[in-house]
């Protein structure tokens, strides 16, 4: 159970990275905005497929969490 709990421990950390990642293309996207006020249509669009992708990277590493927990 010890390896395992360290495993599911370690997929999770996904989560830790896409919300790193989240924050840094939010701060960006800001920044965009307030340099080019007449693009914010477009970096909304872009802002937010790319915070979808990120986060399906982060549900993705909790789902094989669960699966190691629970498929011993």
């Amino acid at each position: 159970m010890g390896l395992t709990a360290i495993g599911a421990a370690l997929a999770v950390l996904t989560g830790l990275g896409a919300g790193i990642g989240m924050g840094i293309a939010t701060g960006k996207a800001a920044e965009a905005t307030g340099r080019q006020p007449e693009a914010v249509n477009q970096i909304n669009r872009i802002l937010l497929l790319g915070l979808a992708l990120t986060e399906s990277v982060a549900i993705y590493g909790f789902v094989i969490a669960l699966l190691i927990i629970f498929m011993q």
